[in-house]
């Protein structure tokens, strides 16, 4: 590892003007925490328009924001043998296929057996790079496809990507209901203004600009397979919208409400979906320009066998009742 990372300039976006500065870099800089940004902010290690400010600064907009600090091993745990599922590796980046059930970041509530802990034992020199080079996440019971940086370069290219949605994600999921056709979503996310663990549809500045596009797969009875496509990456945002346009995904406990069962449903069907215990939401396809050569890097896992089995039941269940 070098001994001063290379300057890194980043430009406040215009949605974020009316914010603090450390929260603002909070959002542009994900790979770093809140905490250590205000501390780089405070020692000089990050300037803006070339001069050192406070971290309660408010930013209008188009400020260029230089990081100059001193790369450390943001990863403080241990590295643990939790079997990953590659579907693709190089010198630069992983790409790994998640399962539903495993967190990906440490939190209060779990501080280990996170696919953090198992990158670290995969690779341990992963240590060196923020978050052990988890550019983005998926949700905990949010299955499919998600991209690792080897390299600090290899780090900020990938970041820089997702910022300026240069990356196409793809994700299928199955909601409530019978879609006739597809469409778009464009409904700000933030914060639940009453609940802390959730997210909700908040108007702008306190939400932030979401894009998720939609189109029919296949139809059921009482549901919908549907292919999403993210043009943003807010947190819940598939999970958020779906349920705003009155088709929450089946499972979703957060944003779905409790099992709904359509009338006259098989037993497959029903003994199915009650055995189903995590929202229906794959992320089945990755695209993304390799950080090294620009080559376009496509990666794609099928969906799991939770998925399929309620699949094969939906599909059964429209057979009987049709």
């Amino acid at each position: 590892m070098d001994s001063v990372q290379s300057p890194r300039n980043v430009s406040i976006p215009a949605d974020a003007a009316g914010r603090r500065l450390d929260q603002a870099l909070a959002e542009l800089l994900p790979d770093f925490s809140r905490s250590r940004l205000t501390a780089w902010i405070k020692s000089g290690d990050i300037l803006v328009d070339g001069a050192v400010v406070l971290p309660r600064q408010i930013v209008r907009g188009g400020e260029v924001v230089c990081l100059n600090a001193q790369p450390v091993a943001e990863v403080a745990m241990a590295p643990e043998a939790i079997a990953l599922d590659v579907r693709y590796e190089d010198a630069d980046v992983i790409v790994v296929n998640k399962p539903a059930g495993l967190t990906v970041h440490p939190g209060a509530g779990q501080p280990s057996g996170t696919l953090q802990n198992a990158l670290l034992h995969f690779d341990p020199e992963l240590a060196k790079i923020p978050r052990a080079g988890i550019v983005h996440r998926l949700d905990k019971d949010t299955s499919g496809v998600m991209v690792v940086a080897r390299s600090l370069r290899a780090h900020t290219a990938l970041v820089e990507q997702l910022q300026a949605r240069d990356m196409h994600r793809q994700y299928a999921a199955i909601v409530y209901g019978s879609m006739i056709a597809g469409g778009s979503v464009d409904a700000p996310i933030g914060r639940h203004p009453r609940d802390r663990l959730k997210q909700a549809i908040v108007e702008e500045p306190a939400g932030k600009r979401a894009v998720t596009h939609y189109r029919v797969r296949e139809r059921f009875r009482a549901h919908t397979l549907v292919e999403c496509r993210l043009e943003t990456g807010r947190t819940h945002q598939i999970r958020v919208h779906m349920a705003h346009v009155k088709h929450a995904l089946l499972g979703d406990q957060t944003y779905g409400g409790g099992l709904k069962l359509p009338k006259g449903a098989t037993p497959e069907l029903a003994a199915a979906m009650r055995e189903f215990r995590r929202q229906a939401l794959h992320a089945q396809t990755l695209e993304f320009a390799h950080p090294a050569d620009g080559r376009a890097i496509r990666v794609e896992a099928e969906l799991p066998a939770d998925m399929q089995a309620l699949l094969a039941a939906l599909r059964n269940d429209t057979k009987e009742n049709g």
